[in-house]
């Protein structure tokens, strides 16, 4: 039972028989989970940190301030605390670090063993987290949630990019970036269930991130290994047959040749981190470091991890603020959908340029918004009809960064390498949004405190600057066979003098250059 088939003319490189067989699709829905540990852990924190009950046994100072009703305190500050912070953002800095270490794993045991081992050590966290009866106890569950979500981060992406066919590589990626958002919502949702609850609503929205785990690592086991990886590890005959089934043809030597190939090439690379410094790696490394970073800076996690807190500090009650947020969630979710549709068919240039528009243009409207109802000060309320419209502008603005630098800024990263600097280039995507994140989680309440409705247009700023970016200097890539990318850096007009003429060697016949 295939679905479609045949060969689909892309934009330029080979085309490789190949039809889209359930068995791909449903391996890569069961890798694209391990999405939804990281997406349940960005959308738990923020909703469990708005919780008063949680506030008080754990951080009584900022639930002090928050409930601080002289009024004289400006909005902007109320949840100011470096070590609430920390317990959001130690996670990202144990991704970062376990990043590395996923690498080598992923390279050397294969991209199976890396979510095993993710979900896993993500598991005890949760029971971790679940059971807290201390700060110390809360963060070092964060730390191993953490270490899971960066093998799971390393290893996903990369698994579904080998995995996929060509032309629907990016459609079938994008499924981690829907996980991710499915995850979220379903955080929101369980925030929103147990703030109802009298006592330990808080442990239960935390031990729940044992189920996202559960699915992910049960599911692990039982997935094939991706041809690339077999032919990594020597399995030539099991790769080839792995090949056939998720191509659903017999007909793959040329597919399989380039893999071999790509694979000969990969195997002379001792230290793959220090490969990818080399000059003509320069594109993928300047790409895989910018996107991530960008992606960040766009203020997305701002309105992710902190909505509930966001929304109550813009004087939205407890309820409104964890609703808000299951809004935001549903909204993302949906819009994924949208570029799940279009990203294979307009391409990865188009979704990054109108969502980058779209999302300037909220950011200026909800600062404008801040600025006209809290002014410097801090100090003033919403009306019915001021808060709706800035609930609007930001969900236009969560639609955007959905179907645009969301699931983008994790397929650009993954297609663009050749086998030898793929585990690495994974690993340097991984820990650069790791770091970022990690580093704006910290940062954030502070920059709301003191940067007040200006916040807003500082992430704006950054939006203007990354779309530029993109204009410049991401060449589109859909369609192009992973092992063929080096054709289009050659054709394109900043990059092409960075790729050595024999580069392009490799895939000698059947040329057809894109500008």
């Amino acid at each position: 039972m295939a679905v479609g088939g045949g060969i689909v003319p892309g934009s330029g490189g080979k085309q490789y028989e190949a039809r889209v067989t359930p068995f791909v699709v449903i391996a890569c829905v069961v890798a694209a989970t391990g999405g939804l540990i990281f997406g349940y852990d960005i959308g738990i924190s923020g909703g469990v940190t708005s919780m008063d009950e949680f506030l008080l046994k754990f951080f009584p100072s900022v639930y002090a301030k928050e409930k601080n009703t002289t009024g004289h305190d400006s909005q902007y500050c109320k949840f100011e605390n470096h070590l609430l912070t920390l317990f959001t953002s130690s996670l990202y800095l144990a991704a970062l670090i376990a990043s590395f270490f996923a690498s080598a794993t992923t390279r050397k045991f294969g991209r199976k063993i890396s979510m095993t081992v993710g979900g896993v050590i993500f598991l005890i966290g949760a029971v971790l987290n679940g059971a807290a009866m201390n700060v110390s106890m809360l963060i070092i569950g964060r730390i191993l949630l953490g270490v899971g979500i960066g093998y799971a981060n390393q290893s996903v992406p990369v698994y579904l990019s080998e995995m996929a066919p060509p032309k629907l590589r990016g459609a079938l990626n994008i499924g981690f970036q829907m996980a991710i958002t499915i995850g979220i919502l379903a955080a929101s949702l369980v925030n929103y269930g147990t703030s109802k609850m009298r006592e330990n609503g808080w442990r239960i929205s935390l031990a729940l991130a044992a189920v996202p785990a559960l699915i992910m690592t049960i599911g692990a086991v039982f997935l094939p290994d991706t041809p690339n990886s077999l032919i990594e590890r020597g399995q030539k005959e099991n790769a080839r047959a792995m090949l056939e089934k998720i191509r659903g043809t017999s007909e793959v030597d040329e597919e399989f040749a380039d893999l071999v190939e790509a694979s000969e090439v990969s195997r002379q690379v001792e230290q793959p981190l220090k490969t990818i410094l080399e000059r003509k790696y320069r594109p993928q490394l300047v790409i895989t470091s910018l996107i991530p970073f960008f992606q960040q800076f766009t203020g997305i996690n701002v309105i992710m991890f902190y909505a509930p807190v966001l929304f109550k500090t813009l004087g939205f009650g407890d309820d409104a603020s964890l609703m808000s947020a299951v809004v935001t969630g549903m909204v993302n979710v949906l819009a994924t959908f949208v570029s799940i549709f279009t990203v294979d068919k307009f391409g990865r240039r188009v979704l990054f340029l109108e969502g980058g528009i779209q999302m300037i243009i909220c950011q200026i409207g909800v600062g404008a918004l801040v600025a006209s109802v809290f002014g410097v000060s801090g100090t003033g309320s919403f009306s019915k009809g001021t808060g709706n419209l800035a609930l609007a502008l930001i969900c236009v603005y969560v639609a955007a960064f959905a179907w645009s630098w969301g699931p983008l800024g994790w397929l650009v990263p993954s297609e663009i390498h050749p086998l030898e600097t793929r585990s690495a280039g994974q690993s340097i995507n991984v820990s650069v949004n790791m770091f970022f994140t990690f580093i704006i989680g910290q940062l954030f309440l502070s920059m709301l405190c003191h940067l007040k409705f200006g916040l807003f247009f500082f992430f704006g700023g950054w939006v203007v600057t990354m779309t530029a970016f993109v204009y410049f200097f991401v060449p589109e890539t859909k369609n192009v066979p992973i092992e063929e990318m080096n054709r289009v850096w050659k054709s394109h007009w900043f990059w092409g003098k960075y790729i050595p003429d024999d580069a392009v060697g490799l895939a000698h016949h059947n040329t057809t250059n894109n500008a």
